[in-house]
């Protein structure tokens, strides 16, 4: 199915020595960008839960975060880099002495500096391991099943916009044949005016040769078809869901393509109106697949 790249997902999970709270956010984005805030005791883990993670995505911004909660006895000590803080400590004394002030350290800002706390560098419990890899992914089922709800409202959408660009395709087939024979028409009128100015008759092999001439230019058999068969792989792609976002972008692009061309072979104004209108509709669904994964 399809899944929009916006979406927000939560879990709660309590286990007998740990209580975890998942939270995720995402918005679109050209690859797979995440954004970690874990604990300081499992930051270890983010390579092992970014393949978690691939499972369940693989284009958008994702900011993932994670609240853990030990039971009394159970949480592992942070390791405090006392050295790194003490060269900070001393290099603030010095500057206060320098100044000729009083410096009277605050200990308690240290626990603001994520950079000297860390984990210990011991091996995480597997059991551990296990759980938040459990919680994380119940957090991205939750995050799916919004995208998907997203993805499916944006499909329908899209789809409504299509069967209106296919019934435009099929005026613009229906008026393609009136206008040549109209320009045919101006053409005659105007070879016959400029000849019988300068005395002469209008012949009928050189009117033929010149529409023929102008029946090729304005003849947009080809471009509507490839439109027609633009616009039913875009049904396709709505129907097989998936990770069609840049398939369908693509194949935006080609529609486009192909309408532009039609709106510059045949000059008429009420054909003008309706390529714009086509476009408007084209660009509205590039809007809406750029949200697509």
């Amino acid at each position: 199915m399809l899944r929009s790249m916006t979406g927000f997902g939560r879990c709660l999970v309590e286990n007998a020595n740990i209580t975890q709270q998942w939270e995720i956010k995402s918005v679109n984005g050209r690859h797979l960008d995440l954004k970690w805030r874990l604990p300081v005791a499992v930051r270890s883990l983010e390579p092992r839960l970014e393949k978690v993670v691939r499972r369940f995505a693989a284009r958008g911004r994702v900011d993932i975060s994670l609240v853990l909660q030990y039971a009394a006895g159970s949480a592992p000590s942070p390791r405090f880099d006392s050295l790194q803080a003490t060269a900070m400590l001393e290099s603030l004394h010095s500057l206060a002495a320098s100044r000729g002030e009083d410096f009277r350290p605050d200990y308690n800002v240290l626990l603001q500096i994520s950079s000297l706390w860390g984990d210990t560098g011991e091996e995480l419990d597997e059991n551990l391991v296990a759980l938040l890899e459990d919680g994380l992914a119940l957090a991205l089922e939750d995050w799916n099943e919004a995208r998907a709800a997203e993805g499916r409202a944006l499909a329908t959408d899209m789809h409504s916009r299509i069967l209106r660009m296919e019934e435009w395709t099929g005026l613009i087939a229906e008026r393609a044949p009136a206008i040549k024979e109209e320009r045919a028409n101006l053409l005659r009128e105007r070879l016959g005016e400029a000849l019988a100015q300068s005395g002469q008759e209008l012949e009928e092999t050189r009117l033929l040769q010149e529409v023929v001439v102008l029946a090729d230019r304005l003849d947009v058999s080809e471009e509507l078809t490839r439109l027609n068969t633009h616009l039913e792989r875009l049904r396709n792609l709505l129907q097989s869901g998936g990770d069609a976002g840049r398939r369908l972008d693509f194949t935006l692009q080609e529609c486009f393509r192909e309408i532009n061309t039609c709106g510059n072979k045949l000059p008429d104004v009420q054909l003008s109106r309706l390529v714009v209108d086509f476009k408007n509709e084209l660009e509205k669904c590039r809007e809406q697949v750029q949200n697509l994964e």
